[in-house]
């Protein structure tokens, strides 16, 4: 299906509330400000009939977007994706997750795993970085669980959404909803692998059913031999549009990468030239810590101190109407 003229992003009142660009920058067929009127009606579609199972919630129209072009705007796979992620969302309590979670044993984590947002790549988007190397599960056990490592990661994720895409738009001056991921190699041997295997399927699953359409490059780095062959495999059983996003590259990256980060933005230790003060790897920053393009997150208010506002909110509109009402009456 090809992309249509730049266009405002059609916007349901009810739900979408942005203070931040939605135009996305690349005329792709299906993103924000590059709908087809096909489309435009599957998202009202997609809205409705979840509307009608009970959801309110996570129903805006950037969001409705992501999930049908994860399901190739197939309307009842859309659904069922959205369904299944709000049931794990529940189980997971991942709403409350970002403003609770206090992951303390983070700098000691970090030594055996370092998974981190740092600045953002020349496109403006965030660049995330993970470290494989260096895994030891069970020195890592010692420190922390299985349970809380994943909670930190869909705490992240949750960040990602908001405050980091947001800011990261403001900023760019466009519609930001992915990130660049560069993702380390280096040490990562054969005998490594069964030991990590049962944490990154997890990880990965999360990543694919439950935040949808936010990678936009993925820089493999440091891939041991092999690994190239091997992938050349995978690709065959990958979307065309998601093999486009993945760049498998050696020891000799540090070129290619540069293309696409700036080095002030990239840590030394990989031919950057950042050094953030006490390490790049628990810096986070970017433009979500920047005052002139961050805004307060909207996990920062408990989701019972929401709905007590609304209910008063719409209590005065209530009692203005019984009123209004009572002086007809008397008139």
């Amino acid at each position: 299906m090809a992309a249509t003229a730049e266009k405002p992003l059609p916007l349901e009142p009810k739900y979408d509330s942005y203070d931040f660009p939605t135009t996305a920058p690349e005329p792709q067929s299906g993103h924000p400000g590059h709908t087809t009127p096909e489309q435009d009606a599957k998202v009202y579609q997609l809205r409705t009939q979840l509307e009608q199972e009970g959801y309110t919630e996570r129903l805006d129209t950037l969001t409705m977007l992501r999930f049908l072009r994860a399901r190739k705007f197939d309307v009842e796979l859309a659904k069922a994706m959205f369904v299944k992620c709000e049931a794990w969302r529940k189980e997971f309590g991942t709403d409350d997750l970002p403003r609770t979670f206090d992951y303390k044993e983070k700098p000691e984590v970090f030594k055996y795993y370092p998974q981190y947002y740092h600045k953002t790549d020349k496109d403006g988007r965030p660049v995330y970085i993970e470290k494989l190397g260096k895994i030891d599960l069970n020195a890592m056990y010692k420190i922390t669980t299985g349970e809380r490592m994943l909670q930190n990661l869909v705490t992240e994720y949750e960040k990602l959404a908001d405050p980091r895409l947001p800011a990261c738009s403001r900023k760019a001056g466009k519609l930001l909803e992915t990130c660049c991921t560069i993702m380390d190699l280096k040490g990562v041997g054969i005998t490594s692998i069964p030991s990590v295997y049962g944490y990154v399927r997890q990880a990965s699953e999360i990543s694919q059913n439950y935040y949808p359409e936010r990678l936009g490059k993925l820089y493999i780095i440091n891939a041991p031999w092999g690994f190239s062959s091997a992938f050349s495999v995978v690709k065959g059983f990958l979307d065309p549009v998601t093999v486009n996003k993945i760049h498998v590259l050696g020891s000799g990256y540090k070129s290619e990468l540069l293309s696409q980060v700036p080095p002030e933005n990239l840590p030394v230790e990989f031919g950057g030239s950042c050094k953030c003060e006490g390490g790049c790897e628990l810096s986070d920053q970017g433009p979500w810590q920047d005052p002139e393009w961050a805004r307060t997150p909207a996990w920062a208010t408990p989701k019972a101190d929401k709905d007590v506002v609304e209910n008063e909110d719409a209590g005065v509109e209530k009692k203005g109407d019984e009123a209004h009402e009572g002086a007809e009456a008397s008139a």
